[in-house]
């Protein structure tokens, strides 16, 4: 894949699928937005090198760049909007579940919460997870059950074990 055009074509093909998988690993589209373009220079400067599914190749490159990633100390702002009036009916239960999946989420440590996110919201399979991260199946397994094991004895999820799968 030596042709930059080709880059090109897989980028406007492909980033919208690719910030998805981004958001689901940072919870924050801002920094969602960062984790991809990081990642999307980076295979640039590597596009010549990559072979076979390049979109698996960006992946796991997304993958190592957040894992690397350093704790920022200041997150910022996150804005919220609260309409006037409710347009339809009350949704506030399924945002405080959905609230506490990422919140919990969000505290594993980041290989666990790499292999849930591709397991689970990317649905790949456990020989692909393993793939894009460069580990063995056995890793995959483990990292994805202590990570539900962790996400099932929360206590913010105590009451409600049918999200954890």
């Amino acid at each position: 894949m030596t042709d930059r055009t080709e880059y090109d074509r897989f980028v406007v093909e492909r980033s919208t699928r690719l910030l998805r998988f981004a958001y689901l690993l940072t919870g924050d589209w801002a920094a969602a937005e960062d984790l991809l373009q990081t990642a999307l220079v980076k295979v640039w400067f590597a596009w010549a090198r990559v072979r076979g599914d390049a979109e698996a190749y960006v992946r796991r490159t997304i993958v190592n760049t957040y894992v690397s990633w350093r704790r920022r100390r200041w997150t910022g702002e996150i804005p919220q909007t609260v309409p006037d009036r409710p347009d339809g009916p009350d949704r506030m239960t399924e945002y405080v579940e959905r609230d506490a999946l990422w919140r919990m989420l969000a505290e594993l440590p980041r290989r666990q919460r790499a292999v849930l996110v591709l397991r689970y919201f990317e649905d790949l399979t456990e020989a692909q997870v393993a793939e894009t991260l460069g580990v063995s199946v056995g890793t995959v397994k483990s990292q994805a059950s202590k990570g539900l094991a962790k996400l099932r004895t929360s206590a913010a999820l105590s009451d409600r074990k049918e999200l954890v799968p």
